[in-house]
């Protein structure tokens, strides 16, 4: 169930890959660029999303350029800005900055027969989609910043893109503690996930707990900077040490849904009516 790969240098090469053996329909390779330095990739049976975490590059889409995509130094520093890609797609991230933290995130995905064309866009810092919700008495203070989510849910597939931070010194996420691994709507559609962690300050950690029933216990995995969780079902919620802001990219990709509907453990689905605003970020994913 899930698994934890420590961080490495993984020489712009996917950490989460094509038919993944724990999570098969997500994507996930973290890029590093040099002023001048392109990559370039293509990826059949899945829509993806470049996102800048820090630093400026020309994008390219089948021919289509978008210039100057990424304004911040790194993720504490602004809004994401990124560029849709559809299934398939022939991409080239150029960097022009000094450097560029370039994370490409997909999901599986097969276009319904009939269906229009999904078409490359532009995501700007500005058209993320925010929410903050909890509070420093429940440890629960969290930002959110969606970036495929349902704002834009006609432009894409099954893929959501979210930077997600804890707020202040340490705390709690994704809690009440949920799962999304079963297809049973309305009550849960099955999502498979990947999370890359960031720290500030950097040599801060966190924990990421796993567990497949509410009665179980499961393992406890301990994050830094770099580190990535790939969740393939149970319940997952995780916590920053105090004194530490975690931030973690987080890539969630339906089976067949383009609406995240989740299940909370019924021990403690109760704090859903007690932390504030957590409804209305329930909602931010139906």
């Amino acid at each position: 169930m899930g698994k934890h790969i420590p961080p490495f240098d993984n020489k712009n090469e996917p950490v989460i890959g094509v038919d993944d053996d724990t999570t098969p329909l997500c994507y996930f390779n973290p890029v590093k660029l040099h002023e001048g330095a392109s990559y370039s990739y293509s990826l059949e049976n899945y829509e993806s999303a470049v996102v800048l975490a820090g630093g400026t590059c020309y994008i390219t889409v089948d021919g289509e350029t978008y210039n100057n995509i990424g304004k911040r130094a790194h993720v504490w520093d602004g809004d994401p800005a990124a560029v849709y890609v559809p299934v398939g797609s022939e991409v080239t991230i150029t960097c022009v900055s000094d450097t560029a933290d370039v994370m490409i995130a997909g999901g599986r995905f097969t276009p319904e027969e009939g269906s229009e064309p999904l078409t490359s866009f532009a995501i700007a810092p500005e058209d993320t989609d925010k929410i903050q919700y909890g509070s420093d008495d429940t440890k629960t203070h969290r930002k959110i910043k969606h970036i495929l989510g349902q704002k834009n849910a006609d432009q894409r597939g099954r893929l959501m893109v979210s930077e997600l931070f804890t707020v202040g010194a340490g705390g709690w996420s994704g809690f009440p503690p949920h799962k999304h691994d079963e297809e049973r709507p309305p009550a849960e559609t099955r999502y498979e996930e990947v999370y890359q962690f960031r720290f500030n300050p950097d040599f801060g950690f966190g924990a990421q707990f796993l567990y497949e029933h509410e009665d179980d216990f499961g393992p406890v995995y301990h994050v830094r900077t770099g580190s990535v969780i790939a969740i393939d079902k149970g319940y997952h919620p995780s916590v920053a040490a105090p004194g530490y802001e975690m931030y973690y990219f987080t890539i969630i990709v339906g089976e067949s849904s383009k609406s995240l509907v989740q299940h909370f453990d019924p021990h403690h689905e109760y704090q859903v009516h007690t932390i504030p605003g957590i409804k209305d970020m329930v909602a931010k994913f139906k």
